[in-house]
């Protein structure tokens, strides 16, 4: 699991600068906002042919992010989930419906992942952002003692919206999933404004698109790609794409710490590759990208082929890849190229011929 690091994204957005200019060709005009909210900076960019209705949409998107920052923040001890980690302890807490449904996809995922998608791993995170402040890798000991703190077995929902814990010092921590979730309810503004064609971007962590831009099959977006050789693409068109990638230790200045933390062995996970997912929502691409990241392509693969909507890729610093799909394509290098001249004009929203990425 995950907490915000301070490494940013490390996804190249080309939408965000001369891909989403203004196309000279088309006559709608494009609206761009962005507000600094969760730790990150969002960023929405819409086409419609209201400019004011558009801003509008951008403004109420972005506030609703804001509201949500209110309900799933685990730094404002006035917040819903804050308010739950305290009081949640063998006491049925009733939450707000967004709280209570971004837990319930959050143990949807503990759950196809046997446990390595975990949002109890709270209080592991703390324990190594107190190590990392003092300089210091945690200890066995320290690690031991919170065992029994994480679990997501030990989370009971009670619909409609009670909370749980099993456990007297179980914290939930949704840094892997509550990005994805906002951006998932952004997206929902937008459509209930009138906006067919926008560009969601939580901090270049997970990107959804709505629609297609005007004349275009889709939001071309350019993933991580940590060895500068395999320049992996994505269109998106009503889906989402979000990377996961431990923080180098060159960035830290040690070799131990991480901010990406394994609920089953409460150490950092030690990886150097970049793993992008695409899935139909941001709430799914999120939490599968720390959990792909996790389990690594040998496990990671069959979980990604079982899904319809999802396509995955992990890239190491050496350009070696690892590729699966259960439906949409990512392409790499010359073959991205020529399959965005071939798609070039066409609108993939909605397509069913949508050739898989092996």
């Amino acid at each position: 699991m995950r907490w915000n690091s301070g490494l940013g994204a490390t996804l190249i957005l080309g939408c965000f600068s001369a891909v989403c200019a203004k196309d000279p060709q088309s006559a709608t005009p494009l609206v761009h906002k962005k507000k600094y909210i969760m730790g990150t900076v969002y960023e929405i960019v819409a086409y419609d042919g209201s400019p004011d209705r558009a801003a509008e949409a951008l403004d109420n998107a972005l506030n609703e992010i804001v509201r949500l920052d209110g309900v799933m923040s685990n730094y404002k001890p006035e917040s819903d989930l804050s308010r739950l980690n305290r009081n949640g302890h063998f006491h049925a807490e009733t939450v707000s419906h967004d709280l209570y449904e971004v837990i319930r996809e959050s143990l949807k995922y503990s759950r196809l992942s046997n446990g390595q998608f975990d949002i109890t791993v709270g209080p592991l995170v703390d324990v190594w952002k107190a190590a990392l402040r003092a300089e210091r890798a945690a200890s066995a000991e320290e690690l031991e003692k919170l065992r029994d703190c994480v679990g997501y077995q030990k989370i009971q929902l009670l619909p409609p919206e009670g909370v749980e814990f099993h456990s007297s010092c179980m914290r939930i921590d949704l840094g892997s999933i509550g990005k994805g979730y906002a951006v998932d309810r952004a997206a929902d503004i937008l459509r209930s404004h009138g906006i067919q064609s926008a560009l969601i971007n939580a901090g270049q962590s997970t990107i959804y698109g709505l629609g297609a831009p005007p004349g275009k099959p889709g939001w071309l977006v350019h993933l991580r790609d940590p060895s500068s050789r395999v320049d992996p693409q994505v269109l998106l068109c009503d889906n989402s794409v979000s990377t996961s990638e431990q923080t180098p230790a060159s960035l830290l200045g040690n070799d131990w710490a991480g901010h990406i933390i394994d609920p089953q062995t409460g150490q950092p996970v030690k990886t150097n590759v970049a793993l992008s997912i695409v899935a139909k929502t941001g709430t799914a691409s999120d939490a599968l990208s720390t959990t792909l990241l996790l389990v690594g392509p040998e496990k990671g693969k069959p979980i990604v082929k079982s899904m319809a909507d999802a396509a995955a890729i992990w890239v190491t610093p050496e350009g070696q890849i690892e590729v699966a799909s259960g439906g949409p394509q990512i392409v790499v290098g010359r073959n991205a190229r020529k399959n965005a001249q071939m798609s070039s004009g066409k609108s993939s929203c909605g397509s069913t011929d949508r050739r898989k990425t092996q």
